[in-house]
């Protein structure tokens, strides 16, 4: 282990929150207001920590196992993790959690007088990655990214104070959107963890096979299925882009990050002719920045 892997095995506070640095939108960037800044961390802290649970991801050491109660010999079962992960989450709202990532929540959670049914939908969406493997159809997708993604854009709307039904429908399609496009770069990792989030449906039509899906490099029916999935996706995106224009200031450009973030990763997998396969096709800064003005203007 290094000394980097040592200090996060000794902090998974530290751990969990470095992460980041590496998804394909800004998590709390520099421009926002401080305390939007620190309310957005914690309720990225507590999102990464749910999924590095749900993905067996989580620092070496079994700090986390240790500090939800969790005890050796369990430590390895994911379902155990998250149920315990959930009693320290009811904690943050009646008492005092015992996991740090959950104590610096609370005060968010109080601040913005958020509620539990977000991060709750967020744990059942991991509890399913434990039991549900692959998606018969496309709505049987967005269903899970119900849970899985959307939570995540209503917390920023609330940490915010902007919430209304028409800014939270938007948001919805822009967090389904972003989990999809996440699901196609990551392919060939899912597989390794037993899941497919191509909808089986679309692989039978497009005459994919699981077998497919492990080989160094896509083939031809594996790039159609990839480019029609990153359609959907990347029109999804543009039907939940009008939230940018109803809000104003810096969280405009925070939410035209997420947007652009999302169609940028859109277009790497495009300029890759859709091979996901190798890895994740990964958009570069200034295509990333160029989505961001494209989409300030309203022109995506």
């Amino acid at each position: 282990m290094t000394g980097t892997g040592t200090a996060r095995a000794l902090d998974p506070e530290r751990g969990t929150l470095d992460k980041a640095a590496g998804e394909n939108f800004p998590v709390a960037p520099f421009f926002l207001p401080r305390a939007w800044r620190t309310d957005l961390m914690a309720v990225y802290g507590f999102a990464r920590l749910v999924d590095d649970i749900g993905d067996g991801d989580l620092a070496p050491g079994g700090a986390d196992a240790r500090l939800l109660g969790v005890s050796p010999q369990e430590a390895e079962d994911r379902l155990v993790l998250l149920d315990a992960f959930e009693a320290d989450l009811r904690r943050v709202f009646d008492s005092t959690p015992r996991h740090p990532l959950l104590r610096r929540l609370q005060p968010t959670v109080r601040r913005r007088s958020l509620t539990p049914e977000p991060f709750l939908s967020l744990i059942a969406a991991n509890r399913q990655d434990q039991l549900v493997g692959r998606y018969e159809t496309y709505d049987d997708l967005l269903a899970y990214c119900e849970l899985s993604a959307n939570p995540v854009g209503r917390l920023v709307l609330a940490v915010t104070g902007t919430s209304t039904p028409e800014r939270i429908r938007r948001s919805d399609m822009i967090c389904t959107a972003l989990q999809i496009v996440e699901h196609l770069q990551d392919v060939a990792e899912d597989l390794g963890r037993d899941r497919v989030y191509l909808p089986a449906a679309d692989m039978k039509r497009f005459h994919v096979q699981e077998a497919d899906l492990v080989t160094e490099s896509a083939g031809a029916s594996v790039r159609a299925l990839i480019a029609y999935e990153a359609q959907r996706a990347l029109d999804l995106l543009n039907e939940g882009a009008p939230l940018v224009g109803s809000v104003h200031g810096r969280l405009k450009l925070l939410l035209a990050g997420f947007v652009a973030g999302g169609r940028a990763a859109v277009r790497a997998i495009a300029a890759a002719d859709y091979d996901v396969l190798p890895g994740p096709p990964k958009p570069g800064k200034v295509q990333l920045l160029r989505e961001v003005g494209v989409t300030l203007r309203g022109e995506g």
